[in-house]
C-alpha cells in the first residue's frame, strides 16, 4: 500500500515532514547529500535466472540502485540501496518478477543523522579532554593528526612513512611498527580502500594502538616484532574518504576523473594487475566496480605496488573491507585453487575460530571466488601472484542490519575480535618462514 509521498514506513505524514526538514537542515550544515526515504532492500534470489534479473537493475540508466551486496550466487543475499524516488518502480519490478524482498534499512538518513550526531558529541568530548576516542569515527584530518601524535608518542616502535599521493594530491602514509633493522620480513595491513567502509579505518586505528600496548606483554606479538615489521595503511583511499565526510557518505571509489568521461572514480579494488578487466569488474566508468583504464592506473594503487615491490620482503598481506563477516584468501578472479590452498584454508579456519571466541561473532571463510563472488583485479590476488603467500581479505561486521553504517558502538568489539584473527595469521607467518 502506498502512502503519502512524505511518509516513510512507520511514520505519520507530520513525522515524515519533520524528519525531512531536519534532514535538510543537517545536510545544509554539513554539505552532505541527503538520503531521506532511501531504503536498503534485501533480495534472496532462488536461482541464476533471478540473479540475472537483479543484475539487469544495475545496467539501467539512470542507475536506479546501488548494490551494497551485489548479485553473486543464489545462496547469498543481495542488498541494494534504492533512492526514495525509485522505490515504487524498483519494488514493482521485483514483485512482477516474483523476487521476494525485505526492508533491511527503512530510512538511510535516520542512520546518517544518528552517526553524525554521535561524531559531533565525541568531537566535543575529545576537545574538552584533549584525547582521542577509539570508539568513534573520525575525519581524514583527525586521523592524520592522530597518526602524527601517535608516532611521536611511540617513536621507539612506530614511524610514519610517506608512500605517495592520491589523485587529488593528498599524501598517503603508512605506519611502520619495528624494533629495528631494514627490510626485515614484513606484514602488510590496509584499511579503507573502499571509502564508505568506515568501520575498517576505525578497526585499523584500534589495531595500531593495540600493537603498541601489547608489545612486551603478548608473546605472539612480541615475538613477531622481534623478527618482523608490521605496516598499516589506515586510509588507502584518502580522496574518497574525505568525500564521504564532506559530500556523499556512501561513496565507494576514488575521485579520479578523465577527459570526456562524465562519471568520476575507479574501484581501487579492481585496479590491480592480477586478472585485470575480468569478471566481477566492468569497463563502465559509472559503475561502482569500474576497473579503470589500465592496471595500476590509479595513484593510490600504484603507491602500494611500488612500496611493496620496492621493499621486497613482505610475507603476509591483510586487506580489510566491510561488510558480510567473511575471511577469504585467493583467488578472486578465478575458481582455480591456489597451490597452498589447504594451508590457507586451515589458517583461515583457525583465524575465524579465534575471532569467534571473543564475542561469538561468526565469520564464514574460504576462497574469495567460492565464498563471495568472482572479482578481478583485486589486492589479495596481486599480492599472492607477487609472491606473498599469506594473503587474506576480511569483510567485517555486520551481515546487513546496518551495512556500511555500522554504529560506532560496535567499533571496539569489531576490532577486538578482528585482532585475534590478525594475531593468528601473524603467528603462522612467523612460524612458517619462506
Amino acid at each position: 500500500m502506498q502512502g503519502s509521498p512524505w511518509e516513510g514506513p512507520g511514520l505519520s505524514p507530520v513525522d515524515g515532514r519533520t524528519l525531512l526538514v531536519c534532514s535538510f537542515i543537517l545536510a545544509s550544515t554539513w554539505g552532505q547529500m541527503n538520503f531521506t526515504g532511501d531504503q536498503v532492500l534485501r533480495v534472496l534470489a532462488k536461482d541464476e535466472k533471478q540473479l540475472s534479473l537483479l543484475r539487469d537493475l544495475e545496467g539501467l540508466k539512470p542507475q536506479k540502485v546501488d548494490f551494497w551486496r551485489g548479485p553473486a550466487r543464489p545462496s547469498l543475499p543481495v542488498d541494494m540501496r534504492v533512492p526514495f524516488s525509485e522505490l515504487s518502480d524498483v519494488k514493482a519490478y521485483l514483485e512482477s518478477h516474483g523476487l521476494a524482498y525485505s526492508v533491511m534499512i527503512k530510512d538511510i538518513q535516520v542512520l546518517l543523522d544518528e552517526e553524525r550526531e554521535a561524531m559531533a558529541k565525541s568531537r566535543r568530548l575529545e576537545r574538552s579532554t584533549s584525547s582521542f576516542s577509539y570508539s568513534s569515527y573520525h575525519t581524514l584530518d583527525e586521523i592524520y593528526n592522530w597518526m602524527d601524535n601517535f608516532g611521536t608518542e611511540h617513536s621507539d616502535l612506530v614511524s610514519k612513512i610517506y608512500i605517495g599521493n592520491s589523485f587529488e594530491n593528498r599524501s598517503i602514509f603508512v605506519l611502520k611498527f619495528s624494533t629495528g633493522g631494514s627490510k626485515r620480513p614484513a606484514i602488510w595491513i590496509d584499511t579503507g580502500i573502499h571509502s564508505r567502509e568506515w568501520i575498517t579505518h576505525a578497526t585499523g586505528i584500534w589495531t595500531a594502538k593495540k600493537i603498541v600496548s601489547e608489545y612486551g606483554k603478548d608473546p605472539v606479538l612480541t615475538n613477531t616484532l622481534k623478527g618482523m615489521d608490521i605496516f598499516i595503511e589506515l586510509v588507502t583511499n584518502p580522496d574518497g574518504f574525505a568525500f564521504t565526510h564532506t559530500m556523499n557518505r556512501l561513496w565507494r571509489k576514488n575521485k579520479s576523473s578523465r577527459p570526456g568521461i562524465f562519471c568520476i572514480g575507479v574501484d581501487l579494488n579492481r585496479n590491480w594487475k592480477s586478472g585485470f578487466g575480468g569478471n566481477g569488474s566492468t569497463k563502465n566508468p559509472c559503475s561502482e566496480t569500474y576497473h579503470g583504464p589500465s592496471p595500476q592506473s590509479e595513484p593510490e594503487v600504484a603507491a602500494i605496488v611500488n612500496f611493496i615491490t620496492g621493499h621486497g620482503n613482505f610475507k603476509a598481506l591483510i586487506s580489510i573491507h566491510s561488510y558480510s563477516q567473511m575471511l577469504m584468501y585467493p583467488y578472486g578472479h578465478s575458481l582455480e585453487p591456489v597451490s597452498n590452498q589447504a594451508e590457507l584454508y586451515h589458517l583461515a579456519k583457525d583465524a575465524a575460530k579465534a575471532l569467534f571466541e571473543v564475542n561469538g561473532i561468526e565469520y564464514i571463510f574460504g576462497s574469495i571466488s567460492t565464498t563471495l563472488y568472482v572479482a578481478s583485479g583485486i589486492t589479495v590476488d596481486w599480492a599472492y601472484d607477487s609472491g606473498i603467500k599469506y594473503a587474506f581479505s576480511f569483510e567485517l561486521r555486520d551481515t546487513g542490519r546496518y551495512g556500511f553504517l555500522l554504529p560506532a558502538s560496535q567499533i571496539i568489539p569489531t576490532a577486538q575480535e578482528m585482532w585475534m584473527a590478525i594475531r593468528t595469521i601473524m603467528k603462522h607467518t612467523l612460524n612458517n618462514p619462506y
